[in-house]
């Protein structure tokens, strides 16, 4: 849906989208997406990537505390360079989160990626879809790159939490 009737349209704020309704035109592809994942295992296989990647590329709404971008950008590190989970996400992440990390937020790129969630929409297929949110989610993660850095250091300090407390049970 890129633009309405009339053939101009708003553009997100967040990801710069040009969608019929903008930001909330959006916000209803993602929703359309997450209730697709939660009604079909096939396409929940990459459902934590999908909210780790739209919530970088709308920060304002999703990653307004250092801890919620800890959780995305962490997430998304976690998925691409430590195996976690697509679907799920990283146990390790979460528990960390639910402490009292102490945490900064950097400041953001504006530039968040040349993909957005209507390249992943515009999927025909479950195998598509996965392809287009591993797509889509690299674009995002490489247009982050000024934070790669932080997320590391973040997820490595998640890994190292979740190890010290295997030890100890």
């Amino acid at each position: 849906m890129l633009g309405d009737a009339g053939g101009t349209a708003d553009r997100c704020a967040g990801c710069g989208l040009a969608v019929a309704g903008g930001t909330a035109g959006c916000q209803a592809i993602f929703d359309e997406l997450l209730a697709r994942d939660f009604g079909d295992a096939v396409y929940f296989r990459r459902h934590r990537m999908l909210v780790d990647v739209y919530s970088l590329q709308h920060p304002e709404r999703y990653c307004a505390s250092a801890k919620s971008l800890a959780a995305h950008l962490g997430g998304l590190c976690s998925i691409l360079e430590h195996g976690a989970s697509p679907a799920i996400g990283a146990e390790w992440l979460r528990i960390w989160l639910d402490g009292t990390p102490r945490l900064e937020k950097p400041a953001l790129p504006a530039f968040r990626g040349a993909l957005t969630i209507a390249d992943v929409r515009a999927a025909s297929d479950p195998e598509a879809h996965g392809q287009a949110v591993e797509r889509w989610a690299r674009a995002t993660w490489e247009a982050c790159a000024p934070l790669h850095p932080v997320a590391r250091a973040w997820v490595d300090a998640a890994r190292a939490h979740g190890a010290a407390g295997r030890r100890s049970v």
